[in-house]
């Protein structure tokens, strides 16, 4: 049988507007995977990596501009990538604000510059180009290519939010890539972490698939989200599984995981 492939996962750093106290304990809880996890094969940045308010036609009340929110967030992956395994794979499922920047909506950015701000144009490009990036878009049978897949483990950013956005969104996707059982769904978007949770039908009826939530590791107390705050909380999910290309292969779940809470107060 092939060795199984461990992953981790944040979401929501919102650069650079990132919580230092989350990333430190990220960083730290990173570089010490090995000797409770096992080495790492696999690291997933589920989104929001950057505001982009920066790079909005929209006036704002920001005065830093989007090469700063570029720099900050090369940074923080350089940050990342420093305390993991030289082989790890590095993904980056992009999330709306990512996709606000570079998407087709005269709303967002100027068309006329549209690709000359995109950060695979940034002094940084390099470091950006490290990652393997999938696009914002829900996976739909026929184009799963806004999924990363490894295993029965889906990872996406999210576009729902809501109480309930965790578990619809994954019943969604899951019959969007056929509706196989035992698959886990882990996203962000909603910066409210959640342990892994089996989707139920009703309060006593379970459905066969799982979700979870990696919360944000991004501003902790904006103003513009000031009724939310006692929700959102930065966190780091912790997974393992068994890797086929086909989910007709697996036996029934073939993977663990579980959510860290980092530190990172008001």
């Amino acid at each position: 049988m092939a060795k199984p492939r461990r992953w981790a996962a944040i979401s929501c750093t919102h650069c650079p507007f990132e919580c230092k106290e989350a990333q430190k304990h990220l960083l730290d809880s990173l570089a010490k995977a090995g000797d409770h996890y096992g080495t790492l094969t696999d690291f997933v940045m589920l989104g929001d990596l950057f505001e982009a308010a920066a790079g909005s036609v929209h006036p704002d009340e920001y005065e830093h501009t989007l090469f700063d929110e570029y720099e900050a967030a090369a940074n923080y992956l350089e940050a990342i990538r420093s305390v993991l395994p030289d082989d790890c794979r590095l993904h980056w499922t992009l999330g709306n604000h990512c996709s606000n920047v570079v998407v087709n909506d005269s709303r967002r950015t100027n068309k006329a510059t549209r690709r000359l701000i995109h950060w695979d144009q940034s002094p940084w490009q390099d470091i950006f180009g490290r990652w393997q990036q999938y696009p914002y878009r829900k996976p739909t049978p026929d184009d799963t290519e806004g999924a990363l897949l490894i295993g029965q483990c889906c990872f996406t950013h999210g576009w729902q939010a809501g109480v309930h956005s965790d578990q619809n969104e994954s019943l969604q996707i899951a019959w969007a890539l056929g509706g196989w059982s035992h698959m886990l769904f882990v996203r962000g978007h909603t910066h409210a972490p959640r342990e892994v949770t089996q989707a139920m039908k009703n309060p006593t009826t379970p459905l066969p698939w799982y979700y979870c939530n990696a919360g944000t590791c991004g501003p902790r107390n904006p103003p513009y989200a000031h009724r939310l705050w006692t929700m959102w909380q930065p966190g780091l999910m912790w997974g393992e599984c068994q890797d086929h290309h086909r989910q007709s292969r697996f036996p029934g779940k073939c993977w663990d995981a579980h959510l860290q809470l980092l530190g990172g107060g008001e």
